[in-house]
């Protein structure tokens, strides 16, 4: 078959795709709504121990299943953009099944298979989710007294406010009328972003922190991609949050904190949090367990409920299920900055760009390079500001390559800015201490 025609098949097959996957709204479906949080808060402060109950509607989504086998069954695997439309209807159909099981127990199981377990490893293998998260906690807490101290003074920012704001720098960035901000009473995340519309919480009151990673992990992600991908001329699959996505492009949107120097550890350890509270449910503990675990954590009661609300998405909130997807925001995290850094050490570093393309896996990066080298795939209409700064990024990436070869268990930390002496040689005195200088 000729390259022409081949990709006309694949764009058809593509918009089955888009049309059988209408359908399957993955964390609208499983999330919480502000009566089951309000319900449960004000039992709680009565000192009523009560569990949640959590209404969802059953879904039948048969014949959506029966069309994304087909478009699977249809699709080439040897060639780069078969494989792609095939390993997305593959994750709908997981999540179709997902949905239909939205309730019980059975969610657990497929939760795993789109988004992992937290004790999956992370790349290179030495370490899980769990251990990074037991790692970020530990300094979180060991550093929690001193960062109070420092941010004292920081004043919250209302909601309203940071909608104003944030709708004046997407006009600027987007072009006035692309992407609303709106404020959603009924919203239990303190944000949501989507295509066309970044939803906050009305009510909430929002850090500065929390107002730099609402741009760069929302907006500048979330949003930028989806309207990228929109943008495609052939394969508008890349504009939907495919469950295949979700780990790649919740690790770029916490990659995009890291690098504009907005993610504080505050933030880390919520992350960190939601990764042991995943292994707390799936090894029995039940929803109040967890709620307890996060308030011990030192989280208030409002943040509790919704911490503890995102792993119980879905499940019986009785224990030895999760819905795991909070997994991958850490271990994405890790992925992506360690493709970011080879990216940089083989002389690649335009290849990053295509990331921003549509919502797409590090995988498809590299198997859909020829799409990319045909105009099949277009690249990205809008950057990140950080992403566009080539060699400031450059400059971020050599130093942490550089700075990961320093052993600091070999650094003796008093003599950091020691010097030779102009006359002589200056010998290392011994240490009263006993310890030997290196």
């Amino acid at each position: 078959m000729a390259p022409r025609a081949a990709y006309d098949r694949w764009a058809q097959l593509d918009a089955r795709l888009v049309r059988a996957s209408r359908r399957l709204r993955l964390l609208q479906a499983v999330s919480w709504t502000s009566p089951v949080q309000r319900e449960f808060l004000e039992r709680w402060r009565r000192g009523v121990r009560r569990l949640p109950e959590p209404d969802y509607l059953p879904e039948d989504h048969t014949e959506v299943r029966a069309e994304l086998r087909a478009i699977a069954q249809a699709c080439d695997r040897d060639d780069p953009l078969g494989l792609y439309l095939r390993r997305t209807a593959e994750s709908w159909h997981t999540a179709a099944l997902l949905l239909e099981g939205v309730g019980t127990a059975a969610v657990t199981e497929h939760s795993i298979r789109l988004f992992g377990r937290p004790g999956d490893p992370l790349p290179g293998g030495t370490v899980s989710g769990i251990d990074a998260a037991m790692h970020f906690v530990g300094i979180a807490d060991q550093l929690d007294a001193e960062l109070r101290a420092i941010d004292a003074d920081e004043d919250a920012v209302a909601a309203a406010l940071v909608r104003e704001r944030l709708q004046q720098d997407m006009d600027a960035f987007f072009g006035p009328g692309k992407v609303s901000v709106e404020l959603d009473p009924d919203l239990i995340a303190k944000a949501a972003a989507g295509p066309t519309r970044i939803r906050l919480r009305a009510g909430a009151a929002f850090s500065q922190y929390d107002i730099h990673q609402l741009r760069e992990h929302e907006a500048f992600v979330h949003t930028l991609t989806a309207l990228n991908g929109r943008e495609q001329p052939h394969f508008t699959s890349l504009a939907l949050t495919s469950p295949r996505i979700i780990a790649t492009q919740e690790g770029l949107a916490t990659f995009a904190e890291l690098i504009t120097g907005h993610i504080d550890i505050e933030r880390m350890k919520r992350i960190s949090l939601r990764i042991l509270a995943i292994d707390m449910a799936l090894r029995g503990a039940d929803f109040i367990d967890v709620f307890r675990f996060f308030l011990d954590a030192g989280q208030r009661e409002l943040e509790s409920f919704t911490s503890a609300a995102r792993i119980f998405r879905g499940v019986p909130v009785t224990g030895g299920a999760a819905f795991t997807k909070d997994g991958v925001y850490l271990a994405g995290l890790v992925r992506v900055h360690t493709f970011f850094r080879w990216c940089l050490r083989q002389k690649k570093l335009a290849l990053t760009h295509r990331l921003f393309a549509g919502k797409m896996t590090l995988e498809d990066v590299f198997d859909l390079a020829p799409a990319f080298e045909i105009g099949a795939i277009a690249p990205p209409r809008h950057l990140p500001p950080w992403a566009k700064r080539a060699n400031g990024l450059a400059g971020i990436l050599a130093f942490s390559l550089f700075a990961n070869t320093i052993r600091l268990d070999r650094v003796d930390i008093e003599r950091l800015d020691a010097v030779p002496m102009l006359f002589g040689v200056d010998e290392p005195r011994a240490r009263e201490d006993g310890r030997q200088p290196v």
